[in-house]
């Protein structure tokens, strides 16, 4: 694999996710869990705002850095710590749902284990990138 593409395609993907939460915030904000301070539109757009700065992050140049470390390798792994922060929305979703049509909740409940290979596209770029 070309190093220079490593990262941009969940790059791209976080471009388009994060872009959702400014277009369609009402169905985001459902799933926020209860327990975070504030509201859950606040959280929707900052995990929004986060999506869309990681995006960036991984679609920069490998040149770029701070501190002698690549941006892209550093949005790699907000990336993935931003998988983990948002998994408990998820399961939020998850139980929510259970009352649901079947389909609704088979997206709810296929959400949990598609987020694992969220967590791997994340760390298969960190690997990648620190080789």
């Amino acid at each position: 694999m070309n190093l220079n593409t490593v990262g941009r395609s969940l790059g791209v993907f976080l471009l388009a996710t994060g872009t959702g939460h400014f277009i369609f915030p009402k169905s985001l904000d459902a799933i926020v869990p209860h327990f975070l301070p504030g509201s859950a539109r606040t959280w929707t757009y900052l995990s929004g705002v986060a999506e869309l700065l990681i995006a960036f992050g991984l679609l920069l140049p490998l040149s770029m850095k701070i501190g002698g470390t690549s941006i892209r390798l550093i949005a790699a792994y907000a990336a993935f710590a931003l998988f983990l922060a948002v998994y408990p929305a998820n399961i939020k979703m998850a139980i929510d749902w259970r009352n649901r049509a079947f389909m609704s909740q088979l997206i709810a409940y296929a959400r949990l284990p598609l987020q694992f290979g969220l967590f791997y596209w994340a760390w298969s770029i960190i690997k990648a990138l620190k080789r």
